[in-house]
């Protein structure tokens, strides 16, 4: 193998030697992707991986093009061909927004200079815009002036460094060892809490969940309950997570109930109460809605907060964050490193988001948020999320009138768990398969696309809307693909429904 002499790169590094390569280049693939996204009449292609892999698998990363318009040719066909385009009015699947132009801004932008959120030497005004917009988030939430945060890389990485802080409360408090450590969240609350007990070295007994109400919220009584019988078995609840939109229904638990259990129980300390964290992953959008911001009340109260601007504030993949009521608490995740962020900057005053971070090299992620700010403001973000809410009732009353369907619960937010059930007769028996081969078959199609869930050991299907492009008409259509697909699976298998052997017949 022969390489090339290291000035055959030197065209490809950016500088301001190469900033008219750069202008071309980013250009042409502006306009790859614009021209992608004009023609694209469908969310998706419908590629299966067995049919995709074969010919990434074929590229040769050891022979490069050498040329920009040869690449993008290239991915034309590996990626940008069968994408799956978020902005598309039939992608009703899961948490992904179209995003804002002023965020793309802000990407191409964080991208170029390539900024590191680590230390105040890498980004400088990074780091202030940064936190003047931690700062503005906090007071959204009704934090007061000792709040602090710092950027994540979602709400998984969160809810993670949440529960760390709690879990070092804890310890600092109660001096309790991590077996006896009690994490409560509710049964619809996010998969990633039970990750975090893991990665933090709790037990597996660790994480607790408790009931829900009809409409998929937590149940005080519940949570009472619970909070009393850890206390007699002699266990440290160390925090209790609350949800703010939960990903199947969009459910908001009961802030204030939830907030004044915390507030008096013992879990952690007579004088602390126990540890609320509140996943507001999705729900954060109603931070700017003018209309449903009070359905967040209580969420002041809370110790830490998970909020995801890359699901409801139409920012792209990644912007999130995670706040906490006392800045001092983010000390727990501090590490000092001489070469880094040595301890006599932190005492110069040097800011260093390192010093609050999970992570040390980060990139400068909070610029997107800032310019949608500073372009769109957040009363125009906030529209765009009260319009995803708005469509989403109508397309509950839409099914909910719909015998061909039914439907578990009203979302306050944007979410709409539902499925197909066959007419009564042999094929009712075939609802499960049914419903989830119609996913499988719409998706295929690439007409649209949507999510599943299980609902009580059942199959069900879910939209989720954070497209104010989507209309009620978008909602119909799809509705009669998914039945068509269904109906279908029923008519061609329902003969064999009743013979013994038949027992799981969707593959």
């Amino acid at each position: 193998m022969t390489y090339p002499h290291a000035g055959a790169a030197r065209p490809y590094l950016f500088n301001d030697r190469t900033v008219e390569g750069y202008r071309r280049a980013m250009a042409a693939g502006t306009e790859r992707v614009a021209d992608r996204i004009r023609r694209a009449d469908r969310p998706f292609s419908g590629v299966s991986p067995e049919r995709l892999a074969p010919e990434i698998a074929a590229i040769d990363l050891e022979r490069p093009l050498h040329d920009h318009a040869a690449a993008l040719d290239e991915l034309e066909r590996v990626y940008l061909r069968d994408a799956v385009y978020f902005h598309h009015p039939r992608y009703l699947a899961h948490l992904n927004c179209p995003v804002v132009i002023p965020a793309l801004l802000g990407e191409a932008v964080l991208s170029a200079v390539n900024s590191s959120l680590d230390t105040w030497d890498q980004s400088a005004g990074g780091t202030l815009i940064e936190r003047r917009l931690i700062e503005w988030t906090a007071g959204r939430i009704g934090f007061g002036p000792a709040a602090d945060g710092v950027f994540t890389s979602g709400g998984t990485q969160s809810n993670l460094h949440a529960l760390l802080l709690a879990r070092e409360e804890a310890h600092a408090i109660a001096g309790a060892v991590p077996s006896r450590l009690r994490v409560i969240t509710s049964e619809a609350g996010h998969f990633s809490v039970r990750k975090a007990a893991n990665l933090l070295g709790l037990g597996p007994d660790a994480v607790v969940t408790v009931e829900t109400d009809a409409d998929r919220r937590m149940r005080p009584a519940a949570l009472a309950r619970e909070l009393d019988r850890c206390r007699r078995a002699g266990l440290v609840v160390m925090a209790v997570v609350a949800t703010a939109g939960t990903t199947d229904f969009g459910s908001i638990d009961p802030l204030p109930e939830i907030a004044d259990l915390c507030k008096k129980s013992t879990g952690v300390g007579e004088a602390a109460g126990v540890w609320l964290h509140v996943d507001a992953a999705y729900g954060c959008g109603l931070l700017v809605s003018r209309r449903r911001r009070h359905l967040l009340d209580g969420i002041e109260r809370a110790d830490s907060v998970t909020v995801d601007f890359h699901k409801s504030f139409f920012q792209p993949v990644s912007s999130s964050a995670v706040l906490v009521r006392d800045g001092a608490v983010l000390r727990h995740a501090a590490h000092h490193a001489d070469y880094l962020n040595p301890r006599r900057m932190a005492e110069r005053g040097i800011p260093n988001q390192v010093d609050k971070s999970l992570q040390t090299t980060r990139r400068f992620d909070a610029l997107k948020l800032w310019l949608t700010l500073r372009v769109m403001g957040p009363d125009a973000v906030g529209e765009l999320f009260d319009e995803v809410v708005d469509r989403a009732a109508q397309a509950y009353a839409l099914v909910a009138a719909d015998p061909r369907f039914e439907v578990v619960a009203k979302s306050p937010l944007s979410t709409l768990v539902f499925r197909y059930l066959p007419p009564e007769g042999p094929g009712r028996k075939l609802a499960d398969d049914a419903n989830l081969y119609a996913r499988e078959a719409l998706a295929a199609s690439g007409d649209a696309v949507v999510a599943g869930t299980t609902v009580d050991g059942r199959h069900y299907l879910k939209f989720t809307l954070l497209n104010p492009e989507t209309t009620l008409d978008d909602v119909a259509h799809v509705l009669d693909l998914l039945a068509g697909h269904a109906q279908r699976y029923v008519d061609d298998l329902a003969p064999l429904a009743d013979h013994p052997e038949v027992t799981h017949v969707h593959s």
